[in-house]
């Protein structure tokens, strides 16, 4: 499985500043950057592989109604994420 629990805990430990914190808006868009970024390379080489590109959308419409909240409610935290992870609206 590409992602693991090490590789898990490795992503919320540093965008979350902790383990146990999986449920930050910050761990969450990290996280969901991860899995955006291993299913475009998969549908690379998959072209016709719909039902990923179905869940590859709804990611992508995940992180992006996580960032827009983020955006609202503490705008300096939105744009350091942005920052960290070279996301562009």
């Amino acid at each position: 499985m590409y992602l693991t629990a090490e590789k898990k805990q490795e992503i919320f430990t540093q965008y979350g500043k902790e383990v146990a914190n999986t449920g930050s808006s910050e761990s969450q868009v990290a996280l969901f950057s991860y899995r955006i970024a291993h299913l475009t390379e998969h549908l690379k080489g998959n072209r016709n592989d719909y039902g990923t590109q179905k869940a590859l959308l709804k990611l992508v419409g995940k992180r992006r109604r996580l960032l827009d909240y983020l955006k609202e409610t503490d705008i300096n935290r939105y744009r350091e994420i942005i920052k960290e992870l070279n996301i562009r609206k």
